[in-house]
């Protein structure tokens, strides 16, 4: 069934019916720490992109054409994780040498990258769905631009309510998980339209 899928029902269903961030609650970390400034979420978003994206590729890859034929599958986490801590090395060094206003904006969040939820996960979805590799990586453009719809959406919001008269008590934290809450109940509506 899977391998007839439209390319365009993975891609909706990955970035908007089953969004891993208003949906599956997933990469929560890095989307409340860093979604206070539109630039920094921009970033991130465009870095967990990346990172999903080849990350995913090269994992389906090492888990098709490696840990299969030698009957190796139970090493799967271990050589997704090191994939993806390889491909955020790899982009840190880049984003330190390119935006150093971007790195420093960044902090803890940057490294966190390697153990955020959001690329795992597309990296064991794709395998457990059985997507072929385009299929999978469309799956991951998805994935990732879901996340990157997400972080971009609750940064405009969130800078929004920085100037909203809020009582002390709901400021920062508390109002951001409320409004993914809410927010969240919007995403709902659409599922069930694009079935995996």
């Amino acid at each position: 069934m899977l391998n007839e899928l439209n390319i365009g029902y993975i891609f909706l269903s990955a970035f908007i019916v089953n969004n891993i961030v208003m949906i599956k609650f997933l990469g929560l970390c890095s989307f409340v720490g860093i979604s206070t400034n539109m630039k920094s979420s921009i970033g991130m978003g465009i870095a967990v992109v990346f990172v999903t994206v080849m990350a995913c590729g090269i994992s389906w890859a090492v888990y098709n054409y490696l840990l299969i034929p030698f009957h190796l599958e139970y090493l799967r986490t271990v050589t997704f994780i090191l994939t993806i801590a390889s491909f955020v090395q790899f982009e840190e060094i880049i984003i330190r040498k390119k935006a150093p206003a971007l790195y420093k904006a960044f902090g803890i969040y940057l490294p966190l990258i390697t153990t955020n939820c959001v690329i795992l996960a597309s990296a064991f979805l794709g395998i457990d769905y059985k997507f072929n590799f385009l299929q999978n990586i469309i799956f991951a453009i998805g994935v990732s631009s879901g996340y990157c719809l997400a972080i971009i959406l609750f940064a405009s919001m969130r800078e929004k309510l920085d100037t909203a008269p809020l009582p002390e008590s709901f400021r920062g934290i508390p109002i951001a998980f409320i409004m993914t809450g809410l927010v969240s109940l919007v995403f709902l509506g659409f599922k069930g339209l694009f079935k995996l």
